[in-house]
């Protein structure tokens, strides 16, 4: 066949709901392009604030913006001056009156927008691609997601020929309305060009009524406060309650015997740790004395 579906624009109304909500009537173009101006000018104004999605909704005279990120620390600023100095330039921007509402995303690695730009920025610090894939994979699958798959294309590690390369871990039935799956599109600036990074993430799948609401499922911050509040997830990885691990959560190794086929805890799969699973660790898997390295 070849032609793929949004997995999202595929899901509306069926167990996903609009990101836009607001009735057009005769001017519907122009609130379409206002919206697209809105979510522009804040990707662009709080790049590093780890915003998973913008939901807009209307009521005759005035906008509500729900902005949905990992950092609202960052968002609100101290003493919520950020936010209101947004709340003023959306004023400006819209010529309409801007209520500002910012909900915390609890779990990063469960946000196919947030693993997709974070990839991104590792492609743009020149870490190698393979690696950046496969480190979202495993934080992913940490957090209890049901499957993942990552796929980036471009002139990959510097290749004169574009390619694409895909890796992926448990289940992600596209064909499954019921599934919820989370999908987005990323990019990385490189020096030799875009890449361009796509990640569907499939959370499991929901049974009955869903309600539609875009906000469902958030933690709201008061847009007053500052700082981060109680709880807020950190973007990135994060140690602890790794399947395979101990103490340490990361999969090769950590305290209390991280890693599946090492010894006991402490060196995790290095070379001359003990327990490790190289030449030369005590009570590694391989041959090799007390430690050569």
């Amino acid at each position: 066949m070849g032609q793929k579906a949004h997995p999202i624009g595929n899901r509306l109304g069926i167990i996903r709901g609009w990101d836009s909500n607001w009735f057009g009537g005769n001017h519907y173009a122009d609130k379409l392009v206002e919206d697209e101006k809105i979510r522009k000018y804040l990707a662009a104004r709080i790049a590093k604030g780890g915003v998973s999605k913008v939901v807009i909704e209307r009521t005759l005279k005035r906008i509500t913006v729900t902005i949905h990120t990992a950092r609202p620390g960052i968002v609100i600023g101290k003493g919520g001056q950020e936010v209101d100095k947004i709340k003023e330039e959306l004023k400006k921007l819209t010529k309409k009156d801007v209520q500002i509402n910012i909900f915390e995303i609890k779990r990063p690695e469960l946000d196919a927008q947030l693993v997709a730009e974070g990839i991104a920025k590792q492609l743009e610090a020149r870490i190698s691609f393979r690696r950046a894939m496969k480190t979202s994979i495993a934080s992913t699958m940490r957090m209890g997601a049901e499957g993942i798959k990552i796929m980036t294309s471009g002139r990959l590690g510097g290749a004169e020929m574009a390619r694409s390369e895909q890796y992926k871990e448990g289940r992600i039935p596209l064909h499954t309305f019921r599934a919820d799956i989370d999908y987005a599109l990323g990019e990385a600036l490189t020096t030799y060009g875009k890449i361009g990074i796509k990640v569907w993430i499939c959370k499991g799948e929901v049974y009955g009524k869903r309600d539609l609401s875009p906000n469902i499922g958030g933690t709201s911050s008061a847009s007053g406060k500052g700082g981060r509040p109680e709880g807020a997830a950190a973007f990135g990885d994060r140690g602890g309650n790794d399947r395979r691990g101990g103490g340490g959560g990361d999969r090769r190794g950590g305290q209390g015997g991280g890693d599946r086929r090492g010894g006991q805890g402490g060196g995790g799969n290095r070379p001359g740790g003990q327990g490790g699973n190289r030449p030369g660790g005590q009570g590694g898997n391989r041959p090799g004395g007390p430690g050569k390295r």
